[in-house]
């Protein structure tokens, strides 16, 4: 990888390759293209993923499918979902308590893997609601629950106006106000990730 062999990346989207990017963008050798192989492979998870294994499986399926795909010398899945950091029992009366979005990579050479996680953001509940309860997209809902309470003007930062949030800023995007972007936001994970591979001696 620092020397310029490929990353194959589990995904077309491009805020997940631009994470990647991001992430590798400082650990290549000086003088080398960093080059990115987008591969649309299947994460067999629900499209709304609920709880670590989800996410987590997620990541891992995109990578492996990824690496599996071709000759590269990393590949890399990245898997969001919704998942649960409060103990015990869930409450009846709120079941979306302690509900966090988090975000998971996972990296392999084939051999060696190593996977990490972005920091966590709540969702505001009419949003989070059904997405917990029935694992409908919170993309879809948050657009929704956002275009109900914002007027159009607020999607200026994070967002292009009247775009769905998942394919510019993102949500994190637009309820930071541009200050954390969706790809910053996955490369976050990314690096997280790439520790295992630093530190191969401290690891192995």
């Amino acid at each position: 990888m620092r020397a310029g062999a490929p990353i194959r990346v589990g995904t077309e989207n491009r805020a997940k390759l631009g994470a990647v990017r991001d992430a590798f963008a400082g650990f290549v050798d000086p003088g080398v293209t960093l080059e990115l192989v987008p591969v649309g492979v299947a994460s067999d998870v629900p499209e709304q993923p609920i709880g670590w294994t989800q996410i987590v499986s997620g990541a891992r399926n995109r990578a492996r499918a990824a690496f599996a795909s071709g000759s590269c010398g990393l590949a890399v899945g990245i898997e969001d979902g919704l998942a649960r950091l409060a103990d015990g029992p869930v409450d009846a009366a709120d079941p979306t308590e302690g509900f966090f979005n988090v975000g998971c990579a996972w990296i392999t050479d084939g051999t060696r893997e190593g996977h990490g996680f972005s920091s966590g953001f709540a969702y505001p509940g009419g949003a989070l609601l059904p997405a917990v309860r029935d694992q409908a997209p919170i993309g879809d809902l948050f657009d929704d629950h956002w275009s109900r309470a914002r007027p159009p003007e607020a999607d200026a930062h994070g967002t292009a106006p009247g775009a769905p949030s998942g394919r510019s800023g993102g949500n994190i995007g637009r309820l930071t106000g541009g200050r954390l972007d969706r790809s910053a936001y996955g490369a976050q994970a990314v690096v997280c990730a790439l520790i295992r591979f630093l530190h191969t001696d401290l690891y192995d």
